[in-house]
């Protein structure tokens, strides 16, 4: 910690900016990245450069942009960056265009950082969570842009789909890693072609245009595994609610919680007149379900759990592969002096765990709340996909540096007890903002001295020169 600037001679607005303890430079930003050994990090995800400003104070000055509410690097070159660094912005927008550099390894080393110093290895639930979201872009010149369709508006979009992993537990949620999905339609090529296919960009570049969504998802479970992130459960809404992630999941020894669609999937079960029968989701509630609603306790809901059967056999496998899962049917529980539930209001949960209680299944699968709570974090404050760049590296870039802010907002959250991520990003925000008026204020008062000094140079002679060098010091 500095010792407090001498402000007798100061005047009250400067004595109050440079003395205040909350505006060291050991700001919580700058902790974080020393208690998390961010340096030690970038070594290890193998961030080098060769000359000019360091690697380290690049990545930091690349984290910083987006706390200090400013719309885009450019701007923040232009009115900020001079304040906490010498460095000029190529600096930047070169680091974010850079093949080479593999920002997921970072992003993930991060995330098992703030899992062990936050003690979530001891979390009585953990489990992964999959979603995707779209930002919407427009330019003829943006790589990776195609087309979606966007279940917010209902319609179909031009823009980017990020498919995001994360880890929840009771305590927080981390964003573990990140791909963005280029569908084959109206998709936007490359500008110019990589220098070397195989670079760290050409691979996710290749990943991003030829896997599907739950080919994604498989592999980001298992980097997560590999990398020492520990879960017992994969939570997913409907989209994911398919064999393929189920096998995947039973695969890496995990229990799969999904949301369901009512399609034409079918389960087997055992009915005491009836014997074994196949039936979809919308058989069950009208033969099974609809007759047979209980309280769950301590929740709003009525449910139904039925252990059935399914077919978790490849396309194109002779061999039947039954499997025993759980299904749960839900519906909200009419509130006295409130409209009659629809019958056709409910919904469905199937778990791989067949002996998972209904509250405790339901429990688990709030969790997935996580990852919505990050996404408006990540769109409305932490810069994602903000950058006002063209480039397929830059946006890979610009999703993992947006994890990489909100897991530096969850290490100071589990610190400080029953803070909020909202509380410590204005924290942040405000810490930096001061930094960045003090740095212009003395720009400034650095001009009126050095302009006085000038004017007793015919007294002082060299002196001046010293005298400035002293001050800068």
């Amino acid at each position: 910690m500095q010792n407090r600037t001498n402000s007798d001679f100061l005047p009250p607005l400067v004595s109050d900016v440079i003395s205040d303890s909350k505006h060291y430079i050991d700001n919580l930003f700058a902790d974080s990245w020393k208690s998390l050994r961010l340096n030690h990090l970038l070594r290890k995800a193998g961030f080098k450069k060769r000359s000019g400003t360091g690697i380290g104070e690049t990545v930091y000055l690349t984290l910083m942009w987006s706390w200090l509410n400013m719309s885009s690097i450019a701007m923040f070159c232009r009115q900020a960056l001079g304040t906490f660094s010498e460095a000029k912005k190529d600096v930047i927008y070169d680091l974010l265009t850079r093949e080479d550099v593999n920002w997921r390894d970072l992003n993930i080393r991060t995330a098992k950082a703030v899992f062990t110093q936050g003690g979530l290895e001891s979390s009585t639930i953990r489990a992964f969570v999959l979603d995707d979201s779209i930002k919407t872009r427009r330019g003829k010149k943006m790589e990776g842009v195609s087309s979606h369709f966007d279940h917010v508006t209902g319609r179909h979009v031009m823009g980017q789909q990020v498919l995001t992993l994360g880890l929840a537990s009771e305590e927080s949620f981390l964003p573990v890693d990140s791909q963005i999905y280029v569908r084959q339609v109206k998709a936007q090529p490359l500008n110019k072609p990589y220098q070397d296919a195989r670079s760290v960009v050409g691979k996710r570049y290749t990943e991003a245009t030829t896997q599907s969504k739950p080919d994604m998802a498989a592999c980001m479970m298992k980097r997560a595994l590999r990398s020492g992130l520990k879960a017992d459960y994969l939570v997913a809404d409907a989209w994911f609610g398919s064999k393929r992630m189920v096998r995947e999941t039973l695969s890496l020894d995990l229990c799969a919680i999904l949301r369901m669609k009512k399609s034409k999937m079918k389960y087997r079960i055992e009915l005491p007149e009836q014997g074994q029968c196949l039936m979809d989701a919308q058989d069950l509630y009208a033969q099974v379900v609809k007759k047979q609603w209980k309280k769950v306790r301590g929740l709003p809901w009525r449910a139904v759990s039925l252990q059935v059967e399914l077919d978790l056999a490849e396309k194109g496998e002779k061999e039947q592969r039954w499997t025993a899962v759980q299904l749960l049917f839900v519906r909200a529980l009419k509130e006295p002096g409130e409209p009659d539930v629809s019958k056709k209001d409910w919904a469905l949960f199937l778990s791989t765990d067949i002996l998972l209680g209904m509250s405790k299944l339901l429990e688990i699968y709030a969790l997935r709340w996580g990852i919505e709570v990050y996404f408006k974090e990540a769109k409305q404050h932490l810069g994602f996909l903000k950058e006002q760049t063209a480039t397929f590296a830059s946006h890979t870039a610009s999703i993992h540096l947006c994890a990489i802010r909100y897991l530096i907002l969850v290490h100071n959250k589990l610190k400080q007890q029953d803070a909020l991520i909202g509380t410590v990003r204005s924290e942040i925000q405000d810490q930096l903002d001061t930094l960045h008026f003090a740095g212009r204020l003395w720009q400034l008062f650095r001009a009126i001295i050095n302009g006085a000094l000038l004017e007793m140079q015919p007294t002082l002679g060299k002196a001046v020169n010293d005298v400035m060098e002293k001050i800068d010091q």
